[in-house]
Order: structure tokens, then sequence, then C-alpha cells
């Protein structure tokens, strides 16, 4: 499939094409780019149709407990977001086991399971009343983090993308739209490494709920469509090496299996 048709899918889910990246490798004013650079997209289920991703935010520390095992006090903080790339993206087909390649520069690689909404429409300063208005489905990802990185960069007071936002750093499955599978206010979310239970928690427990993130997201970006959210993870993060398998699920959502080679 190329590249054209990943731009067009998109204009016809009524996400728009996504700037910078015109389907005739033309920019404004008629100049030819450089070069074409690949569109990140995700398979919408039931669809022939792709998902553009625009950009990942993500909230950090939005369950209590797993607020409590980094050293925060949740009763006190108020939501923080950090961003990843786009093409970190890394599909992960229903019913297979992804190959995840575990990342240079780390000794202490973890997890974290999370919820992924999918937004087609945007907007600043949206009220928490209309923020679910959008969001056009759902998906289950994995957050990977370089976690010594991360510490290390944090206790230097300079910036932890080295930590988390790496390529290939958010694998995920296929995008659920709302009408398949409604709004994810509670239901379970754990995650297994080799069978083991490692994570396990409610949806309910997040501090701050999607349509929350959204709002306070918009108060300090314009969410445009093509943006998706990584809405937290639960406590017991930890680490994988090669050769260990990583099984996520949520009530309502394909189990996501992925393996660290």
């Amino acid at each position: 499939m190329d590249r054209r048709h990943l731009i067009s899918t998109g204009a016809v889910m009524g996400l728009g094409t996504v700037a910078g990246c015109a389907t005739d490798s033309r920019a404004a004013g008629g100049a030819k780019t450089a070069f074409d650079v690949p569109q990140p997209t995700l398979p919408v289920v039931g669809s022939a149709e792709l998902f553009p991703v625009r950009r990942i935010y993500c909230i950090g520390r939005n369950y209590a407990a797993h607020a409590r095992e980094m050293g925060s006090d949740p009763n006190r903080e108020p939501p923080f977001f950090f961003q990843k790339p786009s093409d970190a993206v890394q599909f992960v087909a229903p019913g297979s086991t992804g190959e995840h390649p575990y990342p240079p520069l780390t000794k202490n690689y973890h997890y974290e399971i999370e919820l992924v909404a999918a937004l087609h429409r945007g907007g600043r300063n949206v009220p928490p009343e209309q923020a679910l208005d959008l969001v056009y489905g759902y998906a289950i990802g994995l957050d990977m983090t370089r976690r010594d990185l991360q510490r290390a960069m944090g206790d230097e007071k300079k910036p932890w993308e080295i930590g988390k936002s790496f390529d290939r750093s958010a694998p995920i499955g296929p995008i659920h739209r709302v009408a398949q599978v409604g709004h994810f206010t509670q239901g379970s979310i754990t995650l297994k490494v080799n069978g083991q239970l490692k994570q396990n928690a409610d949806l309910k427990q997040m501090i701050w709920s999607v349509a929350e993130q959204i709002s306070k997201l918009s108060q300090a970006f314009e969410l445009k469509p093509g943006d998706i959210i990584f809405s937290g993870t639960p406590e017991n993060v930890g680490p994988v090496v090669p050769g260990d398998v990583m099984q996520g699920e949520i009530a309502g959502l394909p189990l996501l299996s992925v393996r660290v080679v």
C-alpha cells in the first residue's frame, strides 16, 4: 500500500490530511518536497481505512499506586504529559505475537500497559463534558520505557525523552471505533510477563479520566485529528529482557502480545 493511499484513507475517515505530508509530495506554495516521509498509520477494526497518527501524548502517573511507586504523591500532583514521536508506534496484530527489539543504551527496560484514545476531532479549551466527542476509538498499547535513562535524566534535572521517546517505544493494537466498543470508563487492565500476572487494576482507578485528560491537554495544545493519548499505567511496572513475552489485556479489547527480541 503506497503512501498516497494511506493519506487519502485518512481523509475518507473525516480525519483530514496530516500537516507536512501532502499526497503529491508538494509543500505549501506548490514547491516539491525534497523527499517523501512515510505517514504512520494504524488499522481500524472492521474497515479498510487507516488511522493516520499525528501526535502521541502520554499522561504520567495516572494511577495512585503507580504514582506512589514512582515516588510521587497522587493527592497533590496535577496531571502532566509528555510526547512520543508519531513513528514510535509499532503495530501488533491481534492473534499474533509481535517481535519488539530490545533498545540500545539501557539495562533496565520496563513495560507499562495502557488504554489508548484516538481522536478524530480537535480543539482548544475543550470542556470535560464535551471531550469524549473528540474520540474516534480506542486501542491497547504499551508505553515502553528505558527506566534507567529516564531516572538518570530526572536526577540531573534534564529532559527524559531519551527514556520514553525512542524507536518503536509504543507497541499498539488496532483502533476500535467508539460505535463498536463504546467509551472505556471502567474494566480490568492487566499485563502478564511469561504468563505471570504483573499489572492488575481497573480503568476506573485512573486519577484523571480520558475526558479530563483531553480537556487538560487542550488547554496546553491545540488537539487535532490523528492525535492519540496513552492514558496511564497501573502499578507494578517492571523490567523485561530478550525472550520475555508480554501479554496485555483490557476488558473489551483483544489481547496484545509482544515478544522482546
